[in-house]
């Protein structure tokens, strides 16, 4: 039995927090939690991603961004994905249309400011992370 009960938060890096912050709270409409401060200034925010899950943000302008960065993703559950896309598109960010994923769950992504990979996901009934069973990769 694992001690691990679930993902705690992801943490990025950013050049721009400001942009982060928009594009997490305004953009997403997710809740920034709390910030951090360091000799008064601004340089970290934790955003709140739902069910004791959380995105952790800091200023680091020095640091070169790989073209795929340390992290590959994370993936973000939505409520509809339609909706979702949407929202996103009507505030001038860029997004793919939906996908049928081989593990039966509609996904869409984007990128936030830094470049991260955001993969969203709307769950089914047929979505194999609570139906288990094998899928073949079609990409």
């Amino acid at each position: 039995m694992s001690f691990v009960k679930q993902i705690a938060h992801a943490c990025m890096m950013t050049h721009d927090l400001a942009a982060s912050e928009h594009f997490y709270c305004d953009v997403l409409g997710l809740n920034k939690a709390f910030e951090f401060s360091k000799s008064g200034k601004k340089i970290g925010l934790y955003i709140e991603a739902g069910a004791r899950t959380w995105i952790e943000i800091f200023i680091h302008a020095e640091a070169p961004f790989p073209s795929l960065g340390a992290i590959n993703h994370f993936c973000l559950e939505v409520t509809s994905i339609d909706e979702a896309i949407s929202q996103i598109r009507a505030k001038g960010v860029k997004i793919t249309d939906k996908k049928y994923g081989v593990d039966d769950t509609w996904q869409a992504w984007t990128k936030g400011p830094s470049g991260e990979r955001i993969e969203l996901f709307e769950y089914t009934a047929k979505s194999a992370q609570f139906v288990g069973g094998d899928r073949v990769a079609d990409w």
